[in-house]
């Protein structure tokens, strides 16, 4: 009896109504979720026991469940149904987390990329299979440019959600600012043109198509390449996102917030957004000593490890589909 109770709860509650006219999405960057084994053929001896940083077993599992309660305390009705994540390093990691971590009873499955990025680094997408089929999804390679290193892939999925709309989800991890904003803003421009091709196909045999993308793009919303991608038929969900007090962006950097993560959408989703925010409940902040103010707990300040989070905040958008 106790069992149909649970079904019959269950049913109800993922197959409601109001579930069905709702979406609620997730971006965060995880700052290097490694596991602590070595990956072959990748760069991966920071994160190892024998390591300078000591990444143990037990502080492997912590970060795990540190970043699935960051995760569940994003949504107050129920789990979000999709998550993008950024600094995963493999499968093995998205495995723990949605099988063994505090998320396992979210029931969540997860898609990944495998890229020849040289540290393993990876994106994600988690989703509920209540609130989203998947039809298909691959990588999208990045081509090198000149003096690039090989980046993350781009992830892409196509599903059906609960509403019975088709879903297009896109998760990025762009090329960092390493070698200062100009010299690496090519490699940032080569990832992006890459994914606005894909946009671009997606208009070419739909009219009005159902588009997310959400990561860490290395760059604001006034920059660029960002307002460059923006030209393809979409929409920044995020640029003016609600935040709490004294927080003015998703990472922080000698002081100075920044706003690097950002969702975007087509314009057949921003017209649908409820709400748009950057998540940062106090046990996700820290106090800034040099700078004043707060800043997001991150898992090491410098050499020095902390029981934190991510270095990143997570953004959550909110879609009313009727």
């Amino acid at each position: 009896m106790k069992k149909v109770l649970l079904s019959f709860f269950i049913l109800h509650f993922f197959f409601s109504p109001a579930r069905a006219q709702s979406l609620t999405f997730v971006e965060l960057n995880c700052e290097n979720l490694f596991d602590y084994r070595h990956d072959e053929g990748k760069d991966d001896s920071e994160y190892l026991p024998e390591a300078t940083r000591h990444w143990t077993k037990k502080r492997y599992w912590r970060k795990l469940n540190n970043i699935a309660q960051e995760l569940l305390s994003t949504s107050d009705e129920g789990i979000p149904d999709l998550i993008g994540l950024c600094e995963i390093e493999n499968d093995s990691t998205m495995h723990d987390l949605v099988r063994r971590s505090l998320l396992r009873n979210a029931g969540y499955e997860y898609l990944t990329t495998s890229s020849p990025d040289l540290r393993g680094i990876d994106v994600a997408l988690l989703y509920s299979p209540f609130s989203f089929a998947p039809i298909r999804s691959y990588s999208l390679r990045v081509i090198p440019v000149e003096k690039m290193r090989p980046t993350r892939d781009i992830l892409y999925a196509c599903g059906e959600i609960a509403s019975g709309d088709t879903l297009h989800v896109f998760v990025v991890h762009l090329p960092s600012r390493f070698g200062g904003e100009r010299y690496s803003r090519p490699f940032r421009q080569a990832a992006a043109n890459r994914l606005c091709e894909a946009v671009d196909s997606i208009y070419a045999v739909s009219l009005q198509p159902q588009i997310l993308i959400a990561g860490d793009f290395n760059d604001g919303a006034e920059s660029e390449i960002l307002q460059g991608i923006c030209r393809h038929r979409l929409h920044n969900l995020t640029q003016q996102g609600e935040a709490p007090e004294g927080v003015h962006g998703t990472y922080r950097y000698q002081g100075e917030w920044e706003s690097i993560d950002h969702i975007l959408g087509s314009p057949s989703i921003s017209k649908k957004v409820e709400s748009a925010r950057i998540h940062a409940p106090m046990f996700l902040l820290e106090e800034e000593r040099k700078y004043g103010g707060f800043k997001p707990r991150r898992t090491y300040n410098g050499m020095r490890y902390q029981p934190g989070y991510s270095d990143h905040l997570p953004l959550v958008v909110r879609i009313k589909w009727l």
